[in-house]
């Protein structure tokens, strides 16, 4: 009698190898369509930043680092070490013609949870000297108003400042009260020139927050 030849064996294979194929695919399809979500930048918070309150016009600036979050001695001010500088109402940024960083700035006016993308195309101004600076300086001029018959000065509601950091990376800022413990209704009896804002730091280079 002819013994017959049972396929089964191959069959069984080939379809092993179908069902391989398969679910390879899909795996590579599912990596393919998977969703990237965005990182969050914090944002970091800095309360009663003193601004020279001995000597506000002719003193040392406080200068700060974004990147590390954190004060920086004015032995330093000379390197790329600080990203911005805090005397009296005056805020200086480390770059321009009078600096040794990259640093830059402009006043954004918006709301700082929507700014979220800084234009290839925007304009980043400099310090060139005392009185040329990238934060312009006086009360209407930048980031705060003065009222004369309070002698209070409040920040500009929506004045937001973009900083090109030292290093060229960015960050927004806001500042919140020029008050020690930030008080709602500042009066003369709160001191001044301790500086309470927030910040977003991108530290990849990019220009989005």
């Amino acid at each position: 009698m002819q013994k017959s030849i049972s396929f089964a064996p191959w069959c069984n294979f080939a379809y092993g190898l179908l069902a391989f194929a398969f679910f390879a695919a899909t795996f590579s399809a599912c990596k393919d369509d998977e969703i990237i979500e965005p990182v969050v930048l914090a944002t970091q918070t800095v309360s009663s930043l003193a601004a020279d309150a001995v000597t506000p016009y002719t003193g040392n600036f406080t200068l700060y680092s974004l990147s590390n979050n954190a004060v920086v001695a004015n032995s330093d001010s000379a390197s790329s070490n600080w990203d911005i500088g805090f005397r009296g109402s005056t805020i200086i940024v480390n770059g321009g013609s009078i600096r040794t960083g990259q640093g830059g700035a402009y006043i954004h006016t918006g709301i700082f949870s929507e700014l979220t993308t800084i234009a290839d195309n925007q304009a980043f101004r400099q310090d060139n000297s005392a009185t040329d600076l990238a934060i312009p300086t006086g009360a209407g001029n930048g980031w705060y108003n003065y009222d004369h018959s309070t002698n209070i000065v409040s920040p500009i509601a929506g004045k937001i400042l973009v900083i090109r950091t030292a290093t060229g990376k960015y960050a927004k800022l806001e500042i919140l009260s020029y008050y020690q413990n930030a008080p709602a209704t500042p009066t003369a009896a709160n001191a001044s020139r301790y500086y309470t804002f927030r910040f977003v730091y991108q530290p990849d280079g990019s220009k989005t927050f």
